[in-house]
């Protein structure tokens, strides 16, 4: 089962600085037929303004991994952690017991992020951040793990869920297949370009939420960057 979501069908705000668009249910955004799908909660396409971004706020027991886009994204928390990511990067953070972070964008350009947020499976642990370089290169033609809370995805960042985030670059007429499961969700957003998946096109950050499938084969219609959310 394929549900498309168009992006134009997307809740969101526009700030003036942040242009907002939410996947699921989020801040003021609500929709009852969108509030989860499995453990995922949250997956927000935020646009950052030059210069400006998150001030300081907490979080507590929740995995927050941050794609990002265009761009890149400076991290700040009172763990005295800090870190820049760039585009095709990822970043993690575990909220645990609590966390304070500030996040910014200070280039002169627009930063565009996915932020995904998945619910732990445990609560009431320390919290931590971290990040790391994926090539798009590595992932030209495949899916790579880039987060999993699974302890064989030793190259992945990890996370404390039953989950895993996943990329793929692959080139119009290429096709990708990822073993799911039936008894697992996908939800799939285009980053850019556009795909098919099981006859139906998802185009640049809509999403498609994906179940009763045991292995999803994409096939580009344009170059496409996917990122890929397997869930419980």
């Amino acid at each position: 089962m394929i549900e498309l979501r168009p992006f134009n069908t997307l809740g969101g705000a526009n700030h003036g600085w942040l242009d907002a668009k939410h996947h699921f249910s989020f801040a003021e955004y609500y929709d009852p037929d969108r509030t989860t799908w499995g453990n995922l909660r949250v997956w927000n396409d935020d646009t950052i303004a030059p210069q400006s971004g998150f001030p300081p706020h907490p979080h507590r027991d929740m995995e927050i991994i941050t794609y990002v886009r265009k761009g890149a994204i400076t991290h700040k928390d009172n763990l005295g952690n800090e870190g820049r990511t760039e585009a095709g990067d990822v970043q993690v953070m575990s909220a645990g017991t609590g966390i304070t972070h500030a996040e910014y964008n200070m280039e002169n350009e627009t930063t565009q992020i996915f932020q995904i947020w998945i619910q732990p499976t445990s609560r009431g642990v320390a919290p931590s951040w971290g990040a790391r370089p994926f090539p798009k290169g590595a992932r030209a033609g495949r899916f790579v793990t880039l987060a999993s809370g699974f302890a064989n995805d030793d190259e992945a960042l990890p996370i404390r869920t039953d989950a895993r985030v996943v990329g793929a670059t692959i080139k119009a007429g290429e096709t990708v297949d990822y073993t799911l499961g039936k008894e697992r969700r996908g939800y799939l957003v285009p980053a850019t370009g556009a795909v098919a998946i099981d006859g139906v096109r998802v185009n640049a950050r809509d999403g498609a939420a994906i179940k009763d499938v045991e292995t999803l084969r994409v096939t580009a219609i344009e170059d496409s960057e996917l990122i890929l959310v397997d869930a419980a």
